[in-house]
C-alpha cells in the first residue's frame, strides 16, 4: 500500500490521521463517508469539510480516483463493460453485470498478468504492476457513480491473479465489507485464484466468508500444465489440498472454474476424471465454454459437447451449472478491451 493513498486507509488509520492533525474525531468520519459512502471524486467535493482542512490534506495525501476512458453496453443483455485510465496512464477494466438477485461487478487486481494461462487475452502483455486497495475500490465505486445503481455483488476475475497481490486484495476485502463503507456482504463477495497454493492457505486462516474461485481447467495434472504455467510450480494434489484447507477453515463452498476448450480438455475422459478428482469435496463447477482469442487456436465446444461434460459430472454428484455468456457482443472476455486499447495507443504513437 501507498503510505500516502488514504483511499487505501481502514476507518481507525483514518482515525489516526486526523487525530494526529488535531482535528476532532467527527472529521474523520466525515471524511471517510466521502471517500467510500458519498464516492467523492477528490477533497474539492467534501463540501461540510473546512476549505483549510482540505487543503492541508491535499498537501499530505494522494486521492485515488479512476478516469472513464471507454464503456460499452452491451445490446444482448444490457451487460456493461468498462475501461478505466489509472493515475500513471496504465488501463484496466471492470464488468457490470445485471441479474435478478442483483447487480454483480468484475474487477480486475492487477494491470496485466505474469501467469500466461493460454486461453486467457489478460496475459498476453505480462504484468504491468498491482493495484491498490483503492484502484480496486475506485472501480466499483465509479461504476456506481455512472450507472447509479447499487452494487451488491463482486467478482474479482478481471485482469490479473488476485492471490499474487495478496496485501492489497487483503485490505481491499477488508475495506469493501466494513460497515463504515459499502459494507458489502463477504458472502457476496468471490475471488477467484489459478492456485498459488501458500496464499489460499493464508486467505483461509483470515476465516473470511468470502468464496472461492480456483481456475482448475484441467482433470490431470499434465493437462494442467499445457493450459496454466502455474502448473509447474504447484501440483494439482496440493493445490486441491488447500482447496479442502479453505473449506474446513471457513465452510464456504469451493467454486471451481473449468473453461472448456474443444479437443482439449472436453472429452468424456476428461470429465470422468474431474468427477473422480473433486468427488468428495464440498464444491460447485462453473464451466465456462472458452472465449476464443485470436492470439489462440482454442475453440468453444459445440452445446452437445458441453451438456454431455456437465451430464457426466452430476453422475458423480457434483453440483454443476453452465456460465450464462454476458456481454459476448463487446468482449466479454477478460482482457480484450485493455488489449485492444493498448494496441490502438501503440499504432497512434508509434512506439
Amino acid at each position: 500500500m501507498d503510505e500516502r493513498d488514504i483511499r487505501s486507509y481502514t476507518y481507525e488509520e483514518v482515525q489516526l490521521a486526523l487525530a494526529g492533525m488535531g482535528e476532532k474525531p467527527f472529521r474523520a468520519k466525515q471524511l471517510y463517508q466521502w471517500m467510500h459512502e458519498k464516492l467523492a471524486t477528490g477533497f474539492e467535493e467534501m463540501t461540510n469539510l473546512p476549505g483549510s482542512l482540505r487543503d492541508r490534506l491535499a498537501e499530505r495525501f494522494t486521492y485515488t480516483s479512476l478516469d472513464m476512458v471507454e464503456r460499452m453496453v452491451s445490446e444482448l443483455d444490457g451487460t456493461e463493460k468498462y475501461l478505466f485510465r489509472l493515475s500513471d496512464g496504465n488501463v484496466i477494466e471492470s464488468v457490470l453485470m445485471r441479474y435478478h438477485h442483483g447487480n454483480s461487478v468484475c474487477i480486475s487486481s492487477q494491470a496485466g498478468c505474469r501467469m500466461g494461462c493460454r486461453f486467457c487475452a489478460s496475459t498476453l502483455g505480462g504484468l504491468t504492476r498491482n493495484l491498490l486497495p483503492s484502484e480496486m475500490l475506485g472501480q466499483i465505486y465509479q461504476i456506481q457513480r455512472l450507472s447509479g445503481e447499487r452494487v451488491s455483488n463482486l467478482v474479482v476475475m478481471g485482469t490479473g491473479e488476485p492471490l499474487d497481490n495478496y496485501e492489497n486484495l487483503l485490505r481491499f476485502l477488508r475495506l469493501l465489507t466494513d460497515e463504515h463503507g459499502l459494507h458489502i456482504s463477504q458472502r457476496n463477495v468471490t475471488v477467484s485464484t489459478c492456485g498459488i497454493v501458500e496464499n489460499i492457505r493464508r486467505l483461509a486462516d483470515e476465516k473470511m466468508q468470502i468464496t472461492l474461485a480456483l481456475s482448475l481447467h484441467a482433470s490431470s495434472q499434465e493437462k494442467r500444465k499445457e493450459l496454466m504455467p502455474i502448473a509447474y510450480k504447484y501440483e494439482l494434489k496440493d493445490v486441491l489440498d488447500a482447496c479442502r484447507y479453505y473449506f474446513a477453515q471457513t465452510g464456504r463452498r469451493i467454486t471451481f472454474e473449468y473453461s472448456l476448450v474443444a479437443g482439449v480438455n472436453d472429452t468424456a475422459k476428461d470429465a470422468a476424471e474431474l468427477g473422480a478428482l473433486i468427488s468428495g469435496i464440498n464444491c460447485h463447477v462453473n464451466l465456462i465454454p472458452v472465449n476464443p482469442i485470436k492470439e489462440r487456436s482454442y475453440s468453444q465446444p459445440d452445446r452437445s459437447a458441453v451438456e454431455a461434460f456437465k451430464n457426466k459430472l452430476e453422475k458423480y454428484r457434483i453440483n454443476v451449472t453452465i456460465r450464462r455468456e454476458m456481454g459476448r457482443d463487446i468482449g466479454g472476455a477478460c482482457g480484450q478491451l485493455r488489449k485492444s486499447y493498448i494496441e490502438e495507443q501503440r499504432k497512434e504513437t508509434g512506439v
